[in-house]
């Protein structure tokens, strides 16, 4: 069945990042070092894409304006990390506007400002360095961001963990694995509790006999009896 867009946001912050990212195969998590720089550290909602000229903030402005309630704002700013491209006065002008947060492939200024907030800015990088503001840039295409390519639409999510894109056309599919995992993780964190033992219950010792009565050659897997699998 189909989720509303606001029961959606809630579900997937309630899954979360590391979740949603062992759904899709353990991909879709943008660079370890895009981590959140403010107070409010759940972040779900669709992109809207802008790419920026390197350590140029010219289309920032208007990107923010154009940006619909409730979507992520996601900043393509090309990896430069020494000049800032978000602030103090955008992080307001964003809350203002209630869009669900910011990710941004650059850095950010403004950080004591910027951690009191309650809105998600999500930065690779803290920088004093601002931005010029002279060249064009793209609004509304696919981007690369920290390591994923985003397009319009797809749906971001960001905790303490860092940050997951999950394509939109994957996106029911994916939450609904997510709460498959996280509903058996939370079993196996009863069964340690109560005192079982890690090990047994991943069946650890059985992947390791397995892979040790195994012989690995370069396309081929042959078992210990020789016996092509």
């Amino acid at each position: 069945m189909a989720v509303g867009r606001g029961g959606l946001e809630r579900c997937l912050i309630r899954v979360g990042a590391a979740a949603l990212s062992d759904a899709l195969g353990k991909t879709g998590a943008m660079d370890h070092s895009m981590q959140c720089r403010s107070a409010n550290q759940k972040m779900a909602g669709p992109a809207y894409t802008v790419r920026v000229h390197t350590a140029d903030i010219l289309m920032i402005a208007t990107a923010l304006s154009q940006c619909p309630r409730g979507q992520t704002l996601v900043i393509d700013g090309r990896g430069e990390l020494n000049t800032a491209l978000w602030g103090e006065l955008t992080t307001i002008g964003a809350h203002r506007k209630r869009l669900a947060g910011v990710v941004i492939d650059g850095a950010i200024r403004d950080a004591a400002a910027i951690r009191r907030s309650p809105f998600p800015v999500f930065a690779r990088a803290v920088v004093p360095n601002a931005g010029g503001a002279e060249y064009l840039g793209e609004i509304g295409g696919a981007v690369q961001c920290s390591g994923q390519v985003v397009h319009p639409g797809d749906w971001i999510v960001g905790d303490e963990d860092g940050v997951v894109v999950v394509p939109a056309e994957k996106i029911e599919q994916t939450l609904a694995t997510a709460k498959r995992i996280v509903a058996a993780e939370l079993e196996i964190e009863r069964a340690i509790r109560r005192g079982e033992d890690l090990s047994t219950l991943l069946r650890s010792q059985e992947v390791i006999q397995q892979k040790e009565s195994a012989v690995f050659i370069p396309q081929l897997r042959i078992s210990a009896h020789g016996r092509r699998k």
